[in-house]
């Protein structure tokens, strides 16, 4: 017989962890073999039960957030997975996530079908993207490949673009560092560099230059 697909849910609402485990405990290859509150819970027990894969709420206080939980065991646990089941649905989580190295990313909104066919393709090793931001994610390569086509067009990494766009959108470098996870000292720099290789000068500089590449959302 096959062994079962071992997964770990973390999540801080009981609800949704009740639910979810209802969910995939009806399925003959499928084992819930725990439920993490936090992230600080969910690398501690993908330390001591090794699931398969791991359900990962993005936004879970208090702490580290999903993201961070996710990259902590990644890099301690490579062949473990992380499915990030999330109600967010917005560019920077997405990206955020696949950095961070989950292996899928399934909004909370998605039909039941979706959420353990997921489970199934990732735990295979391979990697399962929710359509509607699997075509974000081609959206976001087709706009990389144009930006690069733009003659004297300085490269900005997929980072500085980020940064680039808070800034222009009057978040503060404490506040960015927040959303990003990162030190406010490493967004300063990154807001530094950013100034001199773009030749800008002053905040309104910057709107204009990410308004005019397309970087700011509708409002």
């Amino acid at each position: 017989m096959t062994d079962k697909i071992r997964v770990l849910i973390a999540d801080d609402h009981t609800i949704v962890r009740s639910g979810v485990r209802l969910l995939l405990q009806a399925e003959p290859d499928i084992e819930v073999v725990g439920e993490a509150l936090n992230s600080a819970e969910a690398v501690a027990l993908a330390e001591s039960l090794r699931p398969t894969v791991i359900l990962m709420d993005i936004a879970m206080p208090p702490g580290v957030n999903g993201l961070e939980a996710t990259r902590q065991i990644k890099a301690r646990f490579p062949n473990m997975h992380v499915l990030v089941l999330t109600m967010h649905r917005s560019e920077e989580y997405f990206f955020e996530a696949l950095k961070a190295g989950a292996s899928g990313y399934v909004l909370k909104s998605a039909e039941t079908n979706d959420l353990l066919t997921a489970v199934r393709i990732v735990a295979r090793g391979e990697v399962f993207l929710y359509p509607v931001m699997a075509k974000q994610l081609l959206q976001g390569y087709l706009h990389l490949l144009h930006e690069s086509d733009v003659p004297g067009q300085p490269t900005l990494t997929a980072r500085e673009k980020e940064i680039l766009r808070l800034l222009a959108e009057g978040y503060s470098n404490k506040e960015i560092a927040e959303r990003l996870v990162i030190s406010p000292s490493t967004v300063h720099s990154h807001h530094a560099n950013l100034m001199k290789k773009l030749n800008l000068e002053s905040r309104h500089d910057l709107i204009q230059y990410a308004r005019q590449r397309g970087l700011l959302r509708d409002s």
